[in-house]
């Protein structure tokens, strides 16, 4: 049944290279939306791995750069699950959305897995550090690709090697520049650009920023994907690839050392929960303190708050903890002034991908800034993440939600928001609008502005009956929602 807010209840802490449209597919690409159909399985005669193993429902993605959408729907085609479809996006947002996602840079992840009839949220945001003499412009830890490796070995079926593969290709072989990425290039091209490594990337032979359309190839990005993939991401913390990293950061201002890479590892996290009706909604804990501020938020809408003033309380309670700490839930009902100026808070990207089986992941990353900062690792193809707490530079308000029934051990929605200050009632507003029976478009559309939310949807619950299921990207974004049959 339809998930109701009626009744917020705070829940105990749980223990705990490829052709983009093979043959015989039908890719529904809407922009804003996608009914995701149900049918029979099967394999056929391909084998695990190829694309159009898996036959009939494959699921959904949403991520805010299309290409991105369409390498995690690929891996759901090839008998990947929601796991190895995030990771493989992830991954391919740090070569196609470079702005926003990176090696560099880091992020946060809630899994929903259907088996466990659990959620778990799984952080790894860039980093903070000391400051270190000379570095101009001090570089977040990365923890991208350990978390993204994390992610896939909690979940995923199939080899790693295969789930970084599409990143890998799209470095080396290059990609059309989307309008996200455009969009962002030109919004700091001047500072931006005034990195030579960077000016390589992101600037055409007349040395103008690169445009919709454009070929942007990442040769060096490549070799270091490559380097991933074949040595294991270990390496880029503890091995070789940590040493080249700790060199080429010298230059480029950033003051990374093996040790400060070496200590850095992801953290499994218990999500903040309440319940919603008959469902449960999991929301990302702090660190990734946008989970919090979205849970604030949506009480302020239950309570009857205008979206301004929702989202005012929302980032308000984020504040409180990053001054105080303390415990998440307590922050919830405790006092916290909302007339306070917004923090300066970075740009992120958001994705969520949905299998056949009824596994979720929401997701959102990070650079601290957009483009981090604004340097290249020289002989890496690396982009550094901007070091939080340093200078004006703050974390941005990671920021997702997944709701299931416990007793159906089944999926029912999964929202992950963007846009600054804007990002955590970019999940709540649309969790709102979804508990009152609205599809995923409308869900999507419910984000006030800055925010731009990721939606899917399954009203009938998954597993289940996968034919009310849909996905949505914000319309006012340059994302794609794509899930794909085959009859």
């Amino acid at each position: 049944m339809p998930c109701t807010l009626d009744d917020l209840r705070p829940m105990a802490k749980p223990l705990l290279p490829k052709p983009l449209l093979p043959l015989g597919l039908l890719a529904l690409l809407l922009p804003a939306c996608s009914g995701l159909d149900s049918a029979a399985g099967g394999g056929g005669t391909l084998q695990a791995g190829q694309e159009g193993f898996v036959r009939g429902f494959l699921g959904g993605a949403v991520a805010e750069e299309p290409r991105a959408a369409l390498v995690a729907r690929n891996m759901l085609s090839a008998g990947g699950s929601a796991a190895d479809a995030a990771a493989a996006a992830g991954f391919t947002l740090a070569v196609t959305l470079p702005s926003r996602a990176g090696l560099g840079g880091g992020g946060a992840c809630l899994i929903f897995n259907p088996r466990r009839n659990a959620t778990e949220a799984l952080v790894f945001a860039p980093g903070a550090r000391e400051a270190t003499p000379g570095a101009d412009r001090p570089a977040a830890v990365p923890l991208m690709a350990r978390g993204l490796f994390a992610l896939q070995a909690r979940a995923g079926r199939r080899p790693f090697e295969e789930v970084i593969a599409p990143a890998e290709q799209a470095a080396r072989l290059g990609v059309e520049v989307s309008r996200a990425l455009a969009t962002d290039i030109a919004a700091v091209a001047g500072p931006l650009l005034a990195d030579p490594a960077a000016a390589a990337i992101f600037a055409g032979a007349s040395g103008q920023p690169l445009g919709i359309g454009a070929q942007m190839t990442q040769a060096e990005l490549g070799v270091t994907i490559g380097t991933l993939r074949t040595a294991g991401v270990g390496d880029l913390h503890q091995g070789g690839l940590a040493r080249r990293l700790e060199e080429a950061s010298v230059p480029a201002g950033g003051g990374l050392s093996v040790a400060l890479l070496r200590a850095a590892v992801p953290q499994v996290l218990a999500p903040l929960q309440v319940m919603a009706g008959n469902d449960q909604l999991s929301f990302l804990p702090p660190p990734a303190d946008g989970g919090l501020a979205a849970m604030a938020s949506l009480a302020a809408l239950q309570a009857g708050a205008a979206p301004a003033a929702a989202m005012a309380r929302g980032v308000a309670v984020s504040r409180a903890w990053r001054q105080g700490g303390g415990e998440p839930m307590a922050l919830l009902s405790a006092e916290a002034p909302a007339d306070a100026p917004w923090p300066l808070l970075p740009a992120s990207t958001s994705l969520v991908v949905i299998d056949r089986e009824g596994m979720a992941v929401a997701c959102t990353f990070t650079m601290n800034n957009l483009f981090g900062t604004g340097r290249v690792a020289p002989g890496t193809g690396m982009l550094l993440a901007a070091a939080p707490g340093l200078g004006q530079v703050q974390p941005p308000l990671l920021s997702a939600a997944i709701a299931h029934n416990p007793n159906l051990r089944a999926f029912r929605a999964a929202v992950a928001g963007s846009g600054q200050h804007g990002a955590a009632m970019a999940v709540a507003a649309p969790l709102l609008a979804l508990a009152n029976g609205a599809d995923a478009t409308a869900a999507a559309a419910a984000a006030p502005e800055p925010g731009r939310a990721a939606v899917i949807s399954c009203p009938r619950y998954l597993p289940g009956n996968a034919a009310g299921c849909d996905a949505a990207t914000d319309s006012r974004g340059a994302g794609l929602a794509v899930g794909a049959a085959d009859r």
